[in-house]
């Protein structure tokens, strides 16, 4: 039998949870003996780790700040019609090319909907193939609620319409779709749970790195400039205890807010660029104090570390805080809100975890990326 192929689209527009996510996935597909195309329309990202998928850049392009409104390409001008009447073709001539088994698209149509001018095409493309492709939704586990109840007519209805699963990347211990999409009863029938996909971490650099010391990690570092300014400002000013800090930012963190910091130099203190053995350095810290991204509590979550979460809230987005409130509520981690943070919220949060320092065992699933492989293997 011929190898199956997956089409896997991917958008990300500020941070690169949802590239890692969806590379983790295309690593589990190849392992199984899939081949995967990863279609990929945000802006590149250094060191993607996509096994041996074939990897395919439609023309990049990200958000210009946190609302999401304004989309710019690489070289920071607003997209136009033009520009996506080009990015629409390129996308559904790689479809033709490829002949793809099934059709994921991550997130949409829950959110991207700036993207339907060429999603709905590929999806009227897929359902007409001759070869008929199942078609998949593939999303992490909390969505940001929509609060106009015709996006959420939309969403439902596009499902309905075109999608054969929804796979939610999240584990029904944590939280259920019901909780953040109101129409949920409506694509019931859609929709399989998977558990957590994790990025397991690469091979250590040195063993020893993080050993006793704090981690502060900021996910890929578009949005955590604020919160790293104050961590940073609650360190220098506190050199009393000797517990060494390390700092790790992710590549988008602007490089003037960086500079800022790294001018500064503060004695048992160290600032990186990405680890890709973050995991593997958070399981040896003392503490871990990080922003509430999927992939980043993924990574929190597999460790026996005590854990701070400091979720980000800017915008309308509201993923972080719920997230982190979920796993405060069951007792495996300590929230400190970023609007609340300086140091006396930090300090009381540190003791509280140092006080009692085992996290409470919730037996999270995160085996998502290996699960999702065996879902999709036995649609075909």
């Amino acid at each position: 039998m011929a190898t199956q192929n997956i089409f896997l689209y991917v958008q990300n527009l500020l941070g690169i949870g949802h590239l890692r996510r969806a590379a983790a996935i295309a690593r589990a597909l190849i392992n199984i003996g899939f081949e995967v195309n990863f279609v990929s329309g945000g802006i590149p990202i250094p060191n993607l780790n996509v096994g041996s998928a074939k990897f395919h850049q439609l023309p990049p392009v990200r958000s210009l700040d946190r609302n999401f409104k304004i989309l710019v390409d690489e070289n920071d001008r607003e997209i136009d019609d033009p520009w996506r009447q080009n990015r629409r073709a390129k996308l559904l001539n790689l479809f033709e090319e490829t002949k793809p088994s099934i059709v994921i698209t991550e997130l949409f149509p829950f959110g991207r909907r700036q993207f339907r001018f060429e999603l709905i095409p590929l999806l009227d493309q897929a359902q007409a193939a001759k070869w008929k492709p199942k078609i998949v939704a593939s999303m992490r586990d909390i969505l940001v609620t929509k609060s106009r109840r015709d996006r959420n007519i939309e969403i439902s209805q596009t499902l309905t319409k075109y999608y054969d699963k929804v796979l939610v990347h999240g584990d029904k211990q944590i939280i259920t779709l019901e909780e953040t999409f109101p129409l949920s009863h409506e694509i019931t029938h859609l929709v399989d749970y998977t558990g957590y996909v994790l990025n397991p971490s690469a091979a250590d650099r040195d063993a020893t790195v993080g050993s006793g010391e704090i981690i502060v990690s900021l996910g890929g570092g578009a949005v955590g400039s604020d919160t790293l300014k104050k961590l940073f400002k609650i360190r220098s000013e506190n050199l009393s205890d000797d517990t060494p800090w390390r700092f790790i930012v992710g590549p988008h963190m602007p490089k003037k807010i960086l500079h800022e910091v790294e001018r500064l130099p503060i004695k048992n203190t160290i600032i990186e660029r990405m680890r890709p053995d973050l995991p593997s350095i958070i399981n040896r810290a003392r503490l871990s104090i990080s922003q509430a991204g999927y992939n980043t509590v993924a990574e929190v979550l597999s460790c026996n570390t005590p854990a701070i979460l400091i979720p980000y809230e800017g915008g309308e987005e509201t993923e972080q805080r719920i997230r982190a409130d979920l796993l405060a509520k069951r007792g495996a981690v300590e929230v400190v809100y970023e609007d609340k943070l300086d140091p006396n919220t930090l300090a009381n949060a540190i003791a509280r975890v140092s006080e009692d320092p085992a996290k409470t065992s919730l037996k999270i699933d995160l085996q998502g990326a290996e699960k999702t492989a065996k879902i999709l293997s036995q649609m075909i």
